[in-house]
């Protein structure tokens, strides 16, 4: 989580992903009922309103196809909510499988706490700050994987909406609310969100100044959640690592870290008002 730095019809898919035997087995389907009803690949996207290039994609099972596709495929082939019954194998194999991983998490805790000094963490982010974080990624994402990518971070962001919803708390460095990422427009939408999404009562946000000469948090990015049934994790990830934290010892001292970030940051009241301030001078 600490890197979590036009909707379409369908995303590319990674074929190092165990998710890829289903999406295989439902775009065979998907061929088999368009060949059942005499269609070839043009005249089936032209009912679809797609073109032939991605009715193949998604055949072969390069692409993941939307649940709005599975439903008009069903209604132009006639086939009864057969093809539309897929929808739910297809939803649970959307995503990588690391970002499945990671959301089971965060809809499992009770309380979820982070410390960023990169990005704004993912579940705070707007759509656009998210796509300019991947935009910038080299080697580059091709533009279906950049959707796919983007998509999946903004899917884990229902958890703060639910009920019950979890207690977030994030401190986030100064340094990362004055970096525009995505440009100025992209920064400033994210700032309003930051303050829009700290009116919640289940999140609180604060913000460690850049004149805080020592801090807790100097050794990097970390999380710390609470699950339900009593246990406490640790996420970090960095780079090209994404690792899980449940060794007791080490988790209790990323535990101990957050509580001495939360305690050197600023208090959530003035965490705002210092949002407030930067979005003025942006």
């Amino acid at each position: 989580m600490n890197t979590d730095g036009a909707d379409e019809s369908s995303w590319e898919l990674d074929p190092e992903d165990e998710s890829g035997a289903v999406i295989a087995t439902v775009g065979r389907q998907l061929k088999m009922w368009r060949e059942a009803v005499g269609l070839d690949r043009a005249k089936f996207g032209e009912r679809m309103g797609y073109g032939a290039n991605l009715i193949y994609k998604i055949e072969r099972g390069a692409r993941i196809p939307r649940p709005e596709f599975l439903d008009k495929a069903d209604e132009v082939l006639g086939a009864g909510g057969k093809i539309a019954a897929m929808k739910a194998d297809v939803e649970r194999a959307r995503y990588p499988k690391k970002v499945r991983d990671l959301a089971k998490l965060e809809s499992q805790a009770v309380e979820i706490g982070s410390y960023d000094n990169g990005v704004v963490p993912g579940l705070l982010q707007t759509e656009e700050y998210t796509r300019a974080l991947y935009a910038v990624r080299r080697p580059a994402y091709s533009e279906d994987e950049t959707e796919r990518l983007v998509a999946a971070r903004q899917a884990r962001q229902h958890i703060l909406r639910q009920h019950p919803a979890p207690l977030l708390t994030v401190v986030q460095d100064e340094a990362v609310l004055r970096r525009p990422i995505g440009g100025k427009m992209v920064m400033r939408r994210q700032l309003e969100h930051l303050l829009e999404v700290g009116q919640l009562r289940n999140v609180e946000i604060q913000v460690m100044p850049t004149l805080v000469e020592e801090h807790a948090g100097l050794a990097g990015s970390l999380t710390v959640m609470r699950l339900r049934d009593g246990t406490t994790v640790g996420h970090n990830e960095v780079q090209l690592v994404s690792r899980l934290i449940t060794e007791p010892k080490e988790v209790q001292i990323l535990d101990m870290r957050y509580g001495m970030i939360r305690a050197q940051a600023l208090t959530p009241r003035a965490s705002l008002t210092f949002i407030e301030k930067v979005l003025g001078e942006t």
